[in-house]
């Protein structure tokens, strides 16, 4: 009898394929950490560590009011910023399918807030408008893209059965958003934590915020207010759930415009200049096309490439790190693995980390270790492993409480190696190609801090009123994303 030798599987399966690419992410990130500098510079961290740690456990405030202001700018910021975005982002989400929009909502989002921010505050300054702009302008081309993803999903018989020349307006009024109604508010939601982020470290470029204040404690070593801070910022996020209710959202947006202090708005001849004359080189606009040549030689020789190469590296190394960190400590948080005596300690640690922006954890890990690519690798994979963990648990504890757990399956690190890493590992993997995005701007944003990404060339060139420079190197950013 002839005995078939065909394989049992498929020798391009798709286990072999997410091998595959797991092994070659690795493999980049080590290449990378040829071309980083992790040099820790002569600081003592357990000194500082110590005196960091105690400030956590003992935090202190001299002035509530202080406080209680910084928390309320943090929230009217964000509260406002998402009022504006929603909107707008479905009304871009409607246009969708048309090539320009996606390329607008795309330029868009590939810039990160802290460089709006920076933007705006060449046009209006440090006011509540230049706050605002910078996270309603991301944020409206991210809820565009997300918002048409989940109309897409939807059933297309209802709008089949619209009356014939209603409009795209009509149509997604009537028929999609009704359809598509939780998925939007929970996304929603979810933004808004992602807002209460985003407006914390526009302290750090000198808005009122959270993080101005939280920047100014590390900086004077002051721990235990930084420590009263973070506290206070993490139990803002952890108790949305509870404060944060539908038939609230309209008295906190009255309460939000009246405690925006007073706007600066820049007139228009300022905007204009801006826009037609300090952005562009001084060689384009005077048609020296042999001069803008050598300027842009320069640019790219002396910035561009080398703030693009450190910003993919630290990239790279941090999305592997974030992997890395997700299979250690999502098995601590999920109750399929662990008892509760280690489930809800786990998820503490994870709801911490995925709370602190990466922005702070960079400069607390910067006063420990110095100006290196570490601390922002630590940071980016901190922060993205605490909130990828957490979303990894969760899908393992529901599909433990749906009755997929068998009474024969193993217990402890078996089932964590053999059982659920398995099963978790492709959406895995797919939040952190998601999340890889994220860290790419997350990186380059880390330069304001010192490290020499594009954001430290873009913060200098601001710092010498060379905009025609900062626009260069923000475009050549969003061109990375």
């Amino acid at each position: 009898m002839k005995v078939s030798t065909k394989r049992l599987w498929p020798s391009h399966s798709s286990a072999r394929r997410l091998n595959a690419v797991c092994l070659l992410m690795i493999g980049a990130a080590v290449l990378a950490l040829l071309g980083v500098d992790f040099q820790r510079y002569p600081v003592d961290p357990w000194q500082e560590l110590s005196r960091i740690g105690w400030g956590l456990l003992l935090p202190g405030w001299s002035e509530a009011t202080t406080l209680i202001q910084a928390l309320l700018q943090t929230v009217t910021f964000a509260l406002l910023a998402v009022a504006v975005s929603t909107p707008l982002g479905l009304l871009l989400a409607m246009a969708f399918r048309w090539r320009l929009v996606r390329m607008l909502c795309a330029a868009l989002r590939s810039v990160h807030e802290l460089f709006w921010g920076l933007i705006f505050m060449q046009l209006f300054g440090i006011s509540p408008l230049t706050g605002l702009l910078a996270i309603i302008v991301p944020f409206s081309g991210v809820f565009a893209k997300v918002f048409a993803e989940i109309f897409e999903q939807q059933s297309p018989l209802p709008a089949r059965a619209a009356p014939k020349g209603a409009s795209v307006f009509i149509r997604t009024l009537y028929t999609l958003i009704p359809q598509s109604w939780p998925a939007l508010l929970s996304y929603t939601r979810y933004r808004f934590e992602c807002a209460l982020r985003s407006s914390a470290i526009l302290g750090f470029i000198g808005l009122p915020t959270l993080g101005f204040h939280l920047e100014t404690a590390f900086k004077q070593g002051q721990y235990s207010e930084a420590g009263a801070l973070m506290w206070a910022f993490l139990l803002l996020i952890a108790s949305i759930r509870w404060w944060l209710r539908p038939w609230l959202i309209v008295p906190y947006l009255i309460a939000a415009i009246w405690l925006l202090p007073d706007t600066m708005f820049s007139d228009g001849g300022s905007l204009w200049r801006f826009v037609s004359v300090d952005i562009w080189p001084a060689a384009l606009l005077a048609g020296d096309w042999h001069g803008l040549l050598h300027w842009l030689s320069a640019m790219f020789s002396q910035q561009v490439w080398p703030g693009v190469v450190q910003t993919l590296l630290l990239t790279q190394i941090a999305v592997v790190l974030t992997g890395f960190i997700v299979l250690f400590t999502y098995p601590f948080a999920s109750q399929a693995l662990v008892g509760p005596w280690l489930r809800w300690p786990g998820r503490f640690v994870l709801l911490v980390l995925r709370c602190t922006p990466e922005m702070v954890l960079a400069f607390v890990l910067l006063l420990l270790f110095g100006p290196s690519g570490l601390p922002v690798v630590l940071a980016l994979a901190l922060h993205n492993g605490g909130l990828i963990a957490f979303l990894v648990a969760n899908a393992s504890d529901a599909a433990f409480r749906s009755g997929q757990a068998r009474a024969d399956d193993p217990r402890g690190i078996t089932r964590y190696a053999y059982i659920e890493t398995p099963r978790r590992l492709p959406a895995l993997m797919a939040f952190l190609f998601y999340r890889w995005e994220v860290i790419l701007r997350e990186s380059a944003i880390m330069g304001i801090l010192g490290v020499a990404t594009l954001g430290f060339y873009i913060d200098s060139a601001f710092e010498e009123i060379r905009y025609d420079r900062a626009f260069l190197l923000i475009v050549v950013t969003a061109l990375l994303n």
